[in-house]
């Protein structure tokens, strides 16, 4: 998984017909699409090669995820070799029972629940998945062979990192001496480490929780900070589709994305380079406006109406300068700036809806505190008000029925800033640009709705708006109806498509 650039292009040959395998020297293997293919087009399926357990992971089950131990009462091991699982069921699961579990009873190597319960990590489950995609790499050769080991691992430039020495420790070691898995050499566990480090996606399970599995088509996307495709997993078998967000030409090249799309650009190549070992160059990146966005952009205290951006937005040291007076910073000064303001972020954004109205109000004060310091659509503003737009209307105290036409304006307004955002950032049959229509709807109907008993506006003034209501919702039924059913975004597809039946019922009787 590393980004484009410019090479000489062999074809590998094609697996599927709407899409290619092309290799370079630069790159290695990337995607084309084989011909010309809509939007909301599903490019490819596949199961997982393995899934496990996130590097760096809570205490969990080995086989379901769900946060270990279920309470502080109950503590279930596996019968057999003494590890986390949450019943029999779980012990029994093929996942757990035809993997590690059989090498842990032969190397009589037991669950340290201690350790666990005191709260200071569990480097034990980082052996995990590793493991599996040992004892799967022994098991399923022919597709080890042709799909994962070519797969990047940057030994090189991990083994100048901490987490190289932490894995030999952990990993390595653990595996061959603890294990006595010794026929699988020091090298090979590190580039298998390498290869989850780099490749794998995030799973999420039916109850919520978090794994990662290794997909070894889709993860020969190149990346780009804006992406042409978007993919769903499904939490009950981890199959993922991949499928396109925007209408892409014969030879056009595919695209995922490897970050967060709502972040600044200093922060996106930071999370690049750290997690994937690439500097992005993208078109966004390269652009010290991010395309017209200003998602980066900070505002200027010494004049009116200067917006301060960087010279250089490839390089984090360059001066950044305002566009109206003579003032300039410092890289550095900016990316102090941008920490502060991320810690205060990260923080409102812990608070779930189900601690009611807190999770509405801190989130507001952020926004109000930073204002007057970052460009109206500046990413930190983004994302707040993306989590916002979900949860007026949701949360107690704020429930549909219960807001005045006045914060019912204030949602429309932040759905319509945030849709300028991600028409460019994310744009087309996104999954975000899809919830985002769909979380302005329903605001605009109340507030026509309340217009036309009030008598601010007549029957053809209601008419129009109940339109412009359900073309946005047609929209977002349009995007939301193309995820997997059984994920959240699917469920409120569906739910969608019947609102839209009755709202263009109720248009036609009017």
């Amino acid at each position: 998984m590393s980004q484009k650039s410019e090479g000489d292009v062999s074809a590998e040959g094609s697996t599927s017909q709407a899409y290619k395998v092309l290799q370079n020297d630069q790159v290695g293997r990337y995607m084309i699409a084989s011909r010309e293919l809509q939007a909301g087009e599903e490019i490819t399926s596949e199961t997982p090669f393995i899934v496990g357990p996130k590097a760096c992971t809570y205490p969990l089950c080995l086989s379901c995820y769900t946060p270990w131990p279920p309470s502080p009462d109950d503590k279930p091991l596996c019968s057999k070799c003494g590890w986390s699982v949450c019943n029999q069921e779980c012990e029994n699961a093929p996942q757990h029972k035809d993997y590690e579990c059989p090498i842990f009873v032969e190397a009589n190597e037991k669950f340290n629940v201690d350790v666990v319960l005191d709260g200071d990590g569990v480097p034990q489950l980082e052996c995990i998945t590793p493991l599996r995609l040992l004892l799967e790499s022994e098991r399923n050769v022919e597709r080890w062979n042709k799909e994962i080991k070519d797969m990047e691992a940057h030994n090189k430039i991990r083994s100048e990192k901490i987490q190289w020495k932490s894995d030999h420790v952990n990993i390595v070691d653990y595996l061959r001496k603890r294990l006595k898995l010794d026929r699988f050499s020091e090298e090979f566990i590190q580039t298998i480490c390498g290869i989850l480090d780099i490749n794998t996606f995030e799973v999420r399970t039916m109850k919520g929780f978090c794994a990662r599995g290794l997909y070894p088509t889709v993860a020969m996307m190149n990346h780009s900070c804006v992406s042409n495709t978007s993919h769903s997993i499904s939490p009950i078998d981890y199959r993922i589709r991949l499928r396109t967000t925007l209408k892409v030409p014969a030879g056009g090249e595919l695209y995922g994305s490897y970050t967060h799309s709502l972040l600044p650009t200093m922060l996106r190549r930071e999370h690049l380079l750290e997690g994937k070992y690439f500097a992005c160059a993208c078109p966004r990146c390269s652009d010290p406006t991010e395309l017209g966005t200003h998602m980066s952009s900070l505002k200027c205290n010494k004049c009116d109406n200067g917006v301060i951006l960087s010279l250089d937005s490839l390089d984090s040291t360059s001066t950044w300068n305002c566009t109206h007076c003579d003032f300039s910073t410092s890289g550095q000064a900016v990316r102090k700036i941008f920490k502060i303001i991320q810690a205060e972020v990260d923080t409102v954004e812990a608070i779930s809806g189900a601690d009611g109205a807190d999770a509405i109000l801190e989130r507001e004060n952020v926004i109000k505190k930073y204002r007057s310091v970052l460009h109206p659509h500046h990413a930190f503003l983004t994302i707040l008000r993306h989590s916002l737009t979900q949860m007026y209307g949701r949360v107690d105290e704020y429930l549909l029925d219960d807001l005045p036409d006045v914060v019912l304006e204030h949602k429309v307004d932040m759905c319509r800033l945030l849709l300028q955002v991600l028409d460019i950032v994310e744009p087309g049959y996104s999954r975000i640009r899809g919830m985002t229509l769909y979380e302005l709807h329903a605001p605009l109907l109340f507030l026509a709705k309340g217009q036309w008993n009030a008598g601010v506006i007549d029957e053809a003034g209601l008419k129009s708006k109940m339109i412009e209501a359900a073309t946005i919702l047609k929209e977002a039924v349009t995007i939301l109806t193309l995820e997997l059913p059984e994920t959240v975004e699917g469920q409120i597809g569906l739910v969608a498509k019947e609102c839209l039946v009755q709202l263009e019922q109720s248009i036609n009787n009017l």
